[in-house]
């Protein structure tokens, strides 16, 4: 149980390139021991012209990514750099309220390494609509399938093979996908809001990226939800109860983990408009986020292009 004291000094790593409110939310609730590394790329960033930081923050430059997500790269430096076994990830875009590190840490006390759960908030219309689907793949299904969200994510370096897990998130596209092939995560019932899209282009991106972790990681369950969506949506063709339902089933699921959002409603909408996107990002071949497009072969085969 030593590795598990609830106090263990703490390395959070936040990958970002401009210094955001949740940076300041977390350095407020570093212990004297505890320390946050800001992961940004180079020196040409905005948060690398910072003047000032906080006590026990550090900035470390992690460089381009060569054949890798940007994330993954790194996700891979700070753990390099990181001065404790206890580690956190985190991301910039979601409120870090005052007790959030501590309630993680007590987590791992209790069952080791931990996620809490993203809401995903649609900034866009069509990412408005998507968020049923995204609350039964991205909450739920992380709730119910002990996934790893890179969000809010604590473990051990006791808990994985090191040396062999940043070899391969250096070969790799999801960070939090590789985390849960090399530990076992639990889910706890707490769920972030993190805004999700802000325009079309954004929003189709992000679909892409999700269904080709989805696709990758799990290529067999990838296939079977999507011959269970058809199914699902002739039901509810042939018999409209299902549809509603469908609908009060994942208004209230959701209503279960504290959220209540008029676009649950819009439950059977999206699962139509899931059909045609789901096609359109598994013919993709490229994919933007964070600003590069990328190319993923296979799951240890990332090529980084040009944006």
């Amino acid at each position: 149980m030593s590795n598990r004291q609830t106090r263990s000094p703490t390395s959070v790593l936040l990958p970002t390139v401009s210094w955001t409110d949740a940076c300041d939310e977390v350095a407020a609730q570093l212990g004297p021991e505890d320390e946050l590394l800001i992961i940004h790329d180079s020196e040409d960033d905005p948060v690398a012209g910072r003047n000032s930081l906080p006590k026990n923050v550090q900035l470390i430059a992690a460089g381009d990514p060569i054949g890798c997500s940007g994330k993954a790269n790194a996700i891979a430096a700070g753990m390099e750099a990181a001065s404790h076994d206890r580690l956190v990830w985190t991301d910039d875009d979601f409120h870090h309220p005052p007790e959030w590190l501590d309630r993680l840490r007590e987590d791992y006390a209790e069952h080791g390494p931990t996620t809490e759960l993203p809401v995903f908030v649609g900034q866009d219309p069509l990412a408005v609509l998507l968020e049923p689907i995204y609350f039964l793949g991205g909450t739920l299904g992380t709730y119910i399938g002990d996934h790893a969200w890179g969000g809010a994510v604590i473990f051990d370096r006791s808990d994985i093979d090191e040396a062999r897990f940043l070899s391969k998130l250096r070969q790799t596209i999801s960070d939090d996908g590789l985390l849960g092939d090399h530990t076992d995560v639990t889910s706890v019932r707490r769920v972030r809001r993190v805004p999700m899209g802000g325009s079309l282009r954004q929003t189709l991106e992000r679909h892409i990226r999700f269904n080709k972790i989805f696709a990758t990681y799990d290529p067999v369950a990838a296939k079977l939800s999507f011959g269970v969506l058809v199914a699902v949506l002739i039901g509810c063709v042939l018999f409209p109860p299902l549809a509603v339902g469908l609908t009060l089933l994942t208004a209230g699921g959701s209503a279960s983990f504290g959220v209540q959002r008029g676009s649950l409603l819009l439950t059977v909408p999206a699962l139509v408009a899931a059909v045609p996107l789901g096609l359109y990002a598994f013919t993709r071949d490229t994919f933007v986020w964070g600003g590069r497009r990328y190319r993923w072969h296979s799951k240890y085969a990332v090529e980084v292009l040009t944006e």
